[in-house]
């Protein structure tokens, strides 16, 4: 009688050694799995800083690359050089003259880059949308229209450059994003010249770029303004 409880004595002794190991190799598995989990979730984090690392460096590339290029649109703006601005615009879609911040895609004229080089000796009346305030409109020539909606002050030398940035704002519906979702622009901007008027004699010129390939190029000026 003792040795039968002897053995079961040892049989007890066996099972509980065996859940005292079990237990072990389950703390084993579950700290090695949490340690698994951990380094993935740290490669995963890393992983993510490297893709906004490559997206920061590449937008501050296509930044740069724009303002390049913008900075030589303006110039060639500034001395009225047509063949030269043409060698910027968009073989495909042309260039887009908007005279105020809202871009209306209905009544803004859409000239090809082969159609700039004459446009400022060209005596043909274009429509380019209508007057703010009056509704009157814009009827006149190319050339008249880049004195008043283009190069109207000096955007050469701004007070402010933005990039990709709306800086000037006014009663119009500012909708560049909306009509360009691919592109990016850059903005001259002149704060005002009147004290008087309180800053209500802004200008702004926004020129607008689209990506081809491995060339960005023009396809839109925007002039603004103050509005009514």
């Amino acid at each position: 009688m003792k040795r039968k409880w002897l053995l079961v004595g040892t049989f007890l002794v066996t099972v509980i050694s065996g859940c005292t190991n079990k237990t072990n190799d389950d703390a084993q598995i579950n700290a090695l799995k949490t340690k698994v989990e951990e380094q993935q979730k740290a490669i995963h984090e890393l992983k993510q800083e490297n893709e906004k690392l490559t997206k920061k460096t590449s937008e501050q590339q296509m930044n740069k690359d724009v303002l390049h290029i913008a900075l030589d649109v303006v110039a060639s703006l500034q001395a009225k050089d047509m063949n030269r601005l043409a060698t910027y615009v968009h073989p495909e879609k042309g260039v887009r003259f908007s005279p105020y911040g809202h871009v209306n895609i209905d009544s803004d004229v859409v000239f090809k880059k082969n159609e700039l080089p004459s446009l400022m000796e060209s005596d043909r009346i274009y429509h380019f949308g209508t007057f703010d305030g009056s509704g009157q409109p814009i009827d006149m020539t190319f050339g008249d229209y880049f004195q008043k909606f283009v190069y109207d002050v000096d955007f050469a030398s701004p007070h402010m450059i933005g990039n990709n940035v709306v800086i000037g704002k006014g009663n119009t519906l500012e909708n560049i994003h909306d009509v360009y979702p691919n592109a990016v622009f850059v903005e001259f901007h002149f704060t005002g010249f009147d004290k008087q008027a309180n800053g209500m004699d802004w200008r702004s010129l926004r020129l607008v770029f689209e990506k081809q390939g491995d060339t960005w190029y023009l396809v839109g000026i925007v002039h603004d303004q103050w509005t009514i």
